[in-house]
Protein backbone atom coordinates (compact mmCIF):
# COMPACT_ATOMS: atom_id res chain seq x y z
CA UNK A 1 0.00 0.00 0.00
CA UNK A 2 1.17 3.37 -1.24
CA UNK A 3 1.12 5.74 1.17
CA UNK A 4 2.57 10.04 1.07
CA UNK A 5 5.58 10.53 2.67
CA UNK A 6 4.15 12.78 5.56
CA UNK A 7 1.47 9.78 6.37
CA UNK A 8 4.27 7.08 5.94
CA UNK A 9 6.83 8.71 8.32
CA UNK A 10 4.21 9.01 10.84
CA UNK A 11 3.04 4.95 10.48
CA UNK A 12 6.54 3.88 10.43
CA UNK A 13 7.32 5.67 13.41
CA UNK A 14 4.27 4.34 15.44
CA UNK A 15 3.01 7.72 15.62
CA UNK A 16 0.01 7.03 13.37
CA UNK A 17 -1.37 3.20 13.47
CA UNK A 18 -4.21 4.07 11.47
CA UNK A 19 -4.44 3.78 8.12
CA UNK A 20 -7.70 5.80 6.17
CA UNK A 21 -9.15 4.44 2.90
CA UNK A 22 -12.30 3.68 0.71
CA UNK A 23 -13.70 0.33 1.47
CA UNK A 24 -13.10 -0.65 -2.24
CA UNK A 25 -12.65 -3.95 -3.47
CA UNK A 26 -8.90 -3.74 -2.69
CA UNK A 27 -10.19 -3.02 1.18
CA UNK A 28 -12.68 -5.65 1.32
CA UNK A 29 -10.06 -8.28 0.93
CA UNK A 30 -8.86 -7.09 3.82
CA UNK A 31 -8.83 -9.28 7.43
CA UNK A 32 -7.49 -8.90 10.62
CA UNK A 33 -3.83 -10.09 10.65
CA UNK A 34 -2.86 -9.39 7.22
CA UNK A 35 -0.03 -7.91 6.81
CA UNK A 36 0.43 -5.32 5.04
CA UNK A 37 3.85 -3.83 3.09
CA UNK A 38 3.13 -0.41 3.20
CA UNK A 39 5.61 1.75 0.74
CA UNK A 40 6.68 5.62 0.80
CA UNK A 41 5.31 6.84 -2.29
CA UNK A 42 8.54 8.67 -2.64
CA UNK A 43 10.98 6.18 -1.80
CA UNK A 44 10.03 2.63 -3.07
CA UNK A 45 12.84 1.22 -1.62
CA UNK A 46 11.55 2.60 2.07
CA UNK A 47 8.92 0.11 3.53
CA UNK A 48 7.90 -1.80 6.22
CA UNK A 49 5.35 -4.33 7.37
CA UNK A 50 2.27 -3.84 9.12
CA UNK A 51 -0.01 -6.28 10.83
CA UNK A 52 -3.59 -5.69 11.05
CA UNK A 53 -4.96 -5.65 14.20
CA UNK A 54 -8.68 -3.82 13.54
CA UNK A 55 -10.68 -2.36 10.71
CA UNK A 56 -13.12 0.02 11.39
CA UNK A 57 -15.59 0.99 8.90
CA UNK A 58 -18.14 3.50 8.56
CA UNK A 59 -19.99 5.56 5.79
CA UNK A 60 -17.59 8.19 5.31
CA UNK A 61 -14.81 9.90 7.57
CA UNK A 62 -17.11 11.86 9.31
CA UNK A 63 -18.94 8.97 10.77
CA UNK A 64 -15.40 7.59 10.92
CA UNK A 65 -13.77 10.05 12.77
CA UNK A 66 -16.76 10.19 15.90
CA UNK A 67 -15.50 6.56 17.07
CA UNK A 68 -11.71 6.57 16.21
CA UNK A 69 -9.36 8.52 18.21
CA UNK A 70 -8.14 10.81 15.60
CA UNK A 71 -4.56 11.03 16.93
CA UNK A 72 -4.17 7.22 15.60
CA UNK A 73 -5.02 8.57 12.48
CA UNK A 74 -2.39 11.25 12.40
CA UNK A 75 -4.18 14.51 13.25
CA UNK A 76 -4.80 16.50 15.71
CA UNK A 77 -8.90 17.27 15.25
CA UNK A 78 -11.73 15.58 13.35
CA UNK A 79 -12.57 18.49 11.21
CA UNK A 80 -8.74 18.61 10.33
CA UNK A 81 -9.47 14.66 9.25
CA UNK A 82 -12.46 15.21 7.39
CA UNK A 83 -11.23 18.06 5.27
CA UNK A 84 -7.75 16.05 4.59
CA UNK A 85 -9.28 13.13 3.39
CA UNK A 86 -12.10 14.74 1.36
CA UNK A 87 -9.02 16.13 -0.86
CA UNK A 88 -8.43 12.57 -1.32
CA UNK A 89 -11.72 11.51 -1.72
CA UNK A 90 -14.59 13.33 -3.17
CA UNK A 91 -17.51 12.75 -0.33
CA UNK A 92 -19.80 11.14 -2.86
CA UNK A 93 -16.74 8.49 -3.38
CA UNK A 94 -17.02 8.11 0.65
CA UNK A 95 -20.73 7.69 0.08
CA UNK A 96 -20.86 5.17 -2.53
CA UNK A 97 -17.56 3.02 -1.50
CA UNK A 98 -17.81 3.58 2.61
CA UNK A 99 -14.65 4.27 4.31
CA UNK A 100 -12.06 2.12 6.30
CA UNK A 101 -9.36 2.63 8.71
CA UNK A 102 -7.08 -0.28 8.84
CA UNK A 103 -5.32 -0.44 12.66
CA UNK A 104 -1.82 -1.78 12.44
CA UNK A 105 0.92 -2.71 14.61
CA UNK A 106 4.48 -3.28 12.58
CA UNK A 107 5.47 -6.48 12.12
CA UNK A 108 9.05 -6.88 14.03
Amino acid sequence: MKVQEKYYNLLKNGVKTIELRLFDEKRKKIKIGDEITFENLDNAADYFIGVVKALHRAQDFQELSEFIPVSKAGFKTQKELVETMRKFYPLEKQKKEGVLGIEIKIKK
